[in-house]
């Protein structure tokens, strides 16, 4: 290769890495690059695989096999428009020098500003070694029914997948970009184009008709939560869903406030969102932790919540209004009101000591994202009877840590 070519080249490859990645091209190693690359162990994404070679190729100075590889990207791929502003600066970089990333003739700079930032989330995950090792610290505990928990670093533009494993512990199976609200996160009203933080679930696919800017699938998600709608978070239709038919991929913040995955993507999700009530845990940024140390960093959190609604649970089936009541916060909300209302109507159901018993079982747990003070969305099925009444529900409470006491600030059937 003639050595001007072979210059111009590297230039790319340096405005490429130093214009979309924070660090200097010159810290990430062809060897970082290509072990990841050729790792049997990596079971990354296949599109991103094929960008990061190219990116390599191009710093070998290989432009025909950078070339090649592209070509194979937009031929997997023939609506990644960031695979062809790369082919066209590969191309336009044989007969000038390349002052910019996407300097192939682009007019609108804020496309190309669009396309450097999903570059620039999609090779930071794919260059992270840690991704398969390292778990979000959050609680979460799945029912009987439930195998997979979906977590979203909306910081990231990234979504993970988890499975349950034999010993009910959390596996990563995979994770995907994804495209979020315009205007970043924290949903508070109709329209504001945010995407909410928070635990929700998605329900089976819509089978109606959908305009094709949904792609290939859509799945609801349950927002607003009892939490939201307590806070008068207002706003409706935020979901999985897919792309449009002539695009792979939106920027990181282009959705109106769902969270947006390729249509090969959201294929490959179908069979566990179709099982529906898949929890989806939103986070701003996930604090992440070595694989193993969740249980034991969450072991004693766990155990006190656990035996907390086991508490209140008992203290129920013993009539004791008092110590039944203790387990509500004073910020306590339900349908019809507040502590006061709810203690009213407990005080006057209990009055005459029922005999009762009462059963819990699928129990599950989210940690609740960012919130305020530590908080978990819990879930399960009651089994109540008494000498008038016998009922079976499923039922949801939101517990707080209220100095270093676990207590239920929601309660409500699901």
């Amino acid at each position: 290769m003639a050595p001007m070519l072979r210059m111009k080249l590297l230039s790319l490859f340096v405005l490429v890495l130093s214009s979309i990645l924070p660090w200097n091209a010159t810290a990430i190693s062809q060897e970082k690059i290509a072990t990841r690359l050729f790792s049997k162990n990596y079971s990354g994404n296949l599109i991103e695989s094929m960008l990061a070679q190219t990116l390599l190729e191009i710093k070998q100075g290989k432009v025909n096999d950078a070339l090649e590889t592209v070509n194979q990207l937009i031929a997997t791929t023939p609506n990644f428009k960031l695979a062809y502003l790369i082919r066209g600066d590969l191309l336009s970089s044989r007969a000038r020098m390349l002052t910019s990333f996407g300097d192939a003739g682009v007019k609108d700079e804020s496309k190309v500003q669009d396309l450097k930032d999903e570059a620039q989330t999609r090779l930071e995950s794919y260059l992270d070694k840690r991704k398969d090792r390292l778990y979000p610290n959050l609680l979460i505990q799945l029912d009987e029914t439930q195998q997979y928990v979906i977590v979203v670093d909306t910081s990231k533009s990234r979504l993970y997948l988890y499975a349950k494993n034999q010993n009910n512990q959390l596996k990563y199976m995979s994770d995907y970009y994804v495209t979020i609200g315009k205007n970043g996160v924290d949903k508070k009203t109709q329209g504001d184009k945010r995407t909410p933080i928070g635990v929700y679930f998605a329900s089976t696919k819509l089978n109606k008709p959908l305009p094709d800017m949904y792609g290939g699938a859509a799945y609801p998600l349950s927002y607003p939560n009892e939490i939201d709608s307590y806070e008068k978070r207002n706003g409706s239709g935020i979901w999985l869903h897919g792309t449009p038919t002539d695009t792979y991929s939106r920027p990181p913040r282009a959705s109106d406030g769902c969270i947006v995955l390729s249509n090969p993507d959201i294929k490959a999700l179908q069979p566990i969102l179709d099982r529906g009530n898949t929890p989806v845990l939103i986070v701003n940024k996930i604090d992440w932790v070595e694989a193993g140390t969740p249980d034991e960093l969450q072991a004693d959190e766990k155990q006190a919540l656990s035996h907390a609604i086991e508490q209140w649970r008992k203290d129920w089936v013993s009539q004791d209004t008092n110590q039944y009541l203790s387990h509500y916060s004073k910020q306590f909300f339900y349908s019809d009101g507040g502590l006061g209302q709810w203690a009213d109507y407990k005080r006057h159901i209990q009055a005459s000591k029922p005999r009762v018993s009462v059963n819990l079982s699928n129990i599950s747990m989210f940690s609740y994202p960012n919130a305020e003070q530590s908080m978990v969305v819990v879930n399960f099925e009651q089994y109540f009877k008494s000498t008038s009444l016998e009922n079976k529900m499923k039922k949801r409470q939101y517990w707080v840590n209220e100095n270093n006491q676990w207590r239920i600030i929601y309660e409500g059937a699901v």
